[in-house]
């Protein structure tokens, strides 16, 4: 049945869960779904945007026989599930071989390409790594020649295995590439070099060769996490909440049982790409196309996107809003984009305006939804076929419960916020994780309501008369005024009104007497011409609150951007904390070298103040202000 409303969901809910009869892991659902339609399409991967039409293809029994080979690798390898399998890999069909079977040999732990060498070592030294799959050296000399120096330091870590992608290069490419992969041997010491290919064609594809009995609860994969707002923990996943949040979102977007396609363009280190648009649709029978290893980002992809629809019958494809902010600037022309059913908007907040602008523009719904990885992905969703209220995230998954919820000061329950109260968004049902692999991270992690567990999203929403939910906020990034709270979003989406603005971002300045005040950063759509007064006075006219009103709005010629497309305030924030410190420092005559930001999971931002001499002056004026500073004077400079 499709779901329109609240009361969709609930007849849904009236089947007790348990006799829906889902797999119990990840690998079972894939075993499923080769057995009911082995010769379909899976998985097509091109490599470049003007190689779209010229695909790799799996069929689910080739995209099986693969994992199951992975699987038998990892396991060969050392792979269990107290030593996990870590990639640090773009989207590559070689990628999905080993998240499924590294779940299948014991856990795999999802590590962002884009971090800083001394962190991926760290990441893979708290999750006490055994096996590192990456690219072959040739293929990303920066980020090899960094990882390797960090190897040494991670006692767990046994073995290294290269993915040389020479099916999808040239022969002169793949040969630079295995030869890499050979050096790469003598400047690793104390750990093995393995090519990939090579391992998994050692290992049979029918059968695992080390069967394990993987039940719902079985720890399946490990995601760093944080969001835009801090240090990144490790949040673990069982394969009943993957199993369980694919089904449920299928539930939602379920169509007349046809296959569909869907175009995979987010990283697949996020778990939006490896669910929506991996372990979602294969749970169907359904086509996933990787464009690019790059994604969204790769060369042409954006501009050609219409085109690839068109050429694959695209039915549909997930993104964050800067993405749909840029195809709104790119023409269908003559593209026949008619398979294309919806859009799913997550990760961050989409304006109104934009998706109205994007609708009127290409005849395409827009899908916002809701989730975190601790919850899975998703955990509410606009029905397709229902009421689609723009700038809400729709309505909770089916099984889940989801509330607005009153708490104390010390995040105790209080009660159930009424409809259309603000409170902290909680949820409890079978995608919540298992927590945090430290223990500590766990902390104000839990509410206890009735004697059940739910867990604090850190959100604030409220939910309306219809069962919709809408976001007021992050906790965290709320911009606190003298004690007055203020929304951001309040000021990012009066912002997006104007015809200029293609990306905003506000944020609270530290500010010594009120602790923060509102400022705004912008980035211009291409072309578009606008001072910064002329935005200040537009916004003014169109934020509620005078307290709102940002103090100034700085136009940047590009946001900081996190992998998935997510506005990066903490490099914001970092700005302005440095531009208080700098105006404190000539306010009172001290002369500063450097300053340097440092993140601790515990404690925080700090700032690093280098200075010629030491004032008490400016430590003082320091002091009015909330973040954290440590002054250390560099002999060097005087």
């Amino acid at each position: 049945m499709a779901i329109r409303s609240q009361s969709d969901i609930e007849a849904i809910e009236a089947t007790p869960l348990v006799e829906r009869a889902l797999p119990e892991n990840t690998y079972a659902a894939l075993l499923a779904s080769t057995k009911r339609t082995p010769n379909a399409k899976a998985l097509s991967f091109f490599l470049t945007a003007d190689s779209f039409d010229r695909p790799h293809v799996w069929t689910y029994a080739e995209l099986l026989a693969d994992v199951t080979r992975a699987a038998n690798a990892f396991h060969a390898l050392g792979v269990t599930p107290e030593h996990p399998v870590a990639f640090v890999l773009p989207n590559l069909p070689e990628t999905h071989f080993t998240i499924w079977g590294g779940e299948t040999a014991g856990v795999v732990l999802a590590i962002n390409p884009m971090l800083e060498p001394k962190q991926i070592a760290n990441l893979m030294r708290v999750a006490r790594v055994r096996v590192l799959v990456t690219l072959a050296p040739a293929l990303n000399e920066k980020l090899w020649s960094s990882i390797s120096a960090e190897l040494a330091t991670l006692p767990d870590l046994s073995v290294v295995t290269f993915v040389d992608m020479a099916p999808y290069l040239d022969a002169a490419d793949a040969e630079t590439a295995r030869r890499s992969v050979e050096q790469a041997r003598s400047g690793a010491p104390g750990v093995d070099i393995v090519d990939l290919r090579s391992a998994m064609l050692d290992q049979p594809s029918e059968h695992l060769v080390a069967p394990r009995t993987i039940k719902a609860g079985d720890a399946s994969s490990y995601f760093c996490t944080g969001g835009t707002t801090g240090q990144p923990k490790i949040a673990v996943r069982t394969h009943g909440c993957e199993i369980f949040d694919a089904w449920a979102v299928a539930r939602v977007i379920e169509s007349d049982g046809s296959p569909r396609t869907f175009f995979c363009g987010l990283p697949l280190f996020h778990v939006n790409a490896q669910l929506v648009t991996g372990l979602l649709p294969w749970m169907c029978g359904d086509h996933v196309v990787i464009g690019t290893p790059e994604g969204y980002r790769g060369k042409g992809v954006i501009a050609r996107l219409w085109e690839i629809i068109s050429y694959y019958r695209i039915s549909m494809f997930s993104g964050v809003p800067t993405i749909y902010a840029a195809l709104l600037e790119t023409p269908v022309g003559g593209a026949d984009i008619s398979s294309l059913q919806f859009a799913i908007c997550g990760a961050a907040p989409m304006p109104a305006s934009l998706i109205a602008a994007f609708e009127a523009r290409t005849g395409v719904k827009i899908l916002e939804g809701y989730g975190l990885t601790e919850g899975a992905c998703v955990s509410s969703l606009n029905p397709p076929d229902g009421d689609r209220k723009a700038g809400s995230i729709g309505l909770p998954i089916p099984y889940q419960q989801m509330r607005a919820v009153m708490l104390d000061g010390d995040n105790h329950f209080l009660r159930f916020a009424d409809v259309d109260d603000v409170g902290v968004i909680a949820i409890k049902g079978p995608n919540v994780f298992s927590g945090y692999l430290d223990a500590r991270h766990n902390e104000s992690l839990w509410i206890d309501i009735a004697g059940e567990r739910w867990l604090n999203t850190g959100d604030l929403g409220r939910q309306d008369a219809d069962g919709y939910f809408w976001l007021a906020g992050r906790k965290k990034e709320l911009i606190i005024r003298g004690g007055h709270n203020i929304d951001p979003m309040s000021i990012e989406e009066a912002l997006h009104e104007h015809p200029a603005v293609a990306l905003a971002a506000a944020i609270g300045s530290p500010d010594a007497y009120a602790g923060e005040m509102p400022v705004a950063y912008v980035q211009l759509k291409p072309g578009a011409s606008v001072t910064e007064e002329e935005l200040l006075e537009f916004a003014a006219k169109l934020i509620p609150e005078r307290a709102s009103i940002p103090k100034r709005i700085k136009i940047s010629s590009a946001m900081p951007m996190t992998a998935v497309g997510k506005i990066f305030k903490p490099a914001l924030q970092e700005l302005e904390i440095e531009a208080a410190i700098r105006s404190e420092a000539s306010r009172v005559g001290a002369t500063i070298v450097a300053i340097h930001f440092e993140r601790d999971a515990r404690t925080g931002l700090k700032a690093r103040v280098h200075m010629v001499d030491d004032l008490p002056e400016l430590r003082a004026a320091l002091d009015r202000y909330s973040f954290k500073t440590e002054l250390l004077i560099d002999l060097r400079a005087s």
